[in-house]
């Protein structure tokens, strides 16, 4: 009985030492992993892989960062970049309205076309991740070492016709939402009123379709231009990693 209880004490003790040994090496093994990650250099060349998960990090802050404040209240009303103003052939009704007292109605017009923008904005940001997830490796690549617009230039190639097709149903909603439709209609009618003008006509959803769109991509232009010109906005090792190395490519 006393050998039995002496084997299985002894048992007990090499498996008791066995497991802090384990534990020892795990943890040694786990640290050894953690300071090479937290000491990964900023500097070299980095890989294929590197490159587009740079890339697509940094692409995907900006383009949220942007669509952001677009689909935000005053995004485009007070933004005098992306600012939707009155359509072209209406410029004229506007001069003339405005002549004549009618300031309101013109400004209404165009606080409501700005809010139909942003209200459509919205669905940018998913579309823009999409064409980010979908970026190939030589996409990547070529957008890091391209020209400072190369990753709009992108965007407008991959994602203009979608953004074309998902904003256009949510505009015309938008326009009636915030009765720009109605303001607009208010407007032209004044106008058509008056002896000797020719009469306007405007495809407001088009009109403004596209003006939200062209704002998009120049809220994309300037966060890309942050990215590649701005350190600071190199928040992780990769960035740092892969925007210096495409620094001193072009440099």
């Amino acid at each position: 009985m006393k050998k039995i209880i002496l084997s299985a004490s002894l048992a007990f003790i090499l498996l008791t030492n066995l497991k802090a040994v384990a534990q020892i090496k795990l943890s040694d093994i786990f640290k050894k992993v953690t300071e090479k990650q937290s000491t990964t250099s900023t500097t070299g060349t980095p890989s294929s892989l590197e490159i587009g998960q740079g890339i697509k990090e940094a692409l995907q802050l900006g383009v949220s960062a942007g669509a952001d404040r677009l689909s935000a209240k005053d995004g485009f009303l007070g933004n005098l970049a992306v600012k939707i103003l009155m359509p072209p052939e209406a410029q004229k009704v506007e001069k003339t309205l405005r002549s004549i007292g009618l300031n309101s109605l013109c400004d209404n017009v165009i606080v409501s076309l700005n809010r139909a923008a942003e209200d459509a904005a919205k669905e940018a940001k998913p579309i823009f991740i999409s064409a980010i997830k979908q970026m190939t490796l030589a996409d990547a690549s070529n957008i890091l070492l391209g020209n400072n617009d190369a990753a709009t230039s992108y965007f407008k190639r991959v994602t203009t016709a979608q953004l074309l097709q998902k904003f256009s149903p949510i505009v015309t909603n938008s326009l009636s939402k915030v009765n720009a439709s109605k303001y607009y209609s208010d407007l032209t009618t004044q106008y058509n009123r008056l002896p000797l003008v020719k009469p306007v006509s405007t495809d407001l959803t088009g009109y403004v379709t596209q003006k939200a769109i062209d704002g998009l991509f120049i809220e994309v232009a300037k966060e890309e231009l942050k990215i590649r010109g701005n350190i600071n906005s190199r928040s992780t090792t990769l960035l740092q990693k892969v925007f210096g190395y495409a620094d001193k490519k072009k440099g």
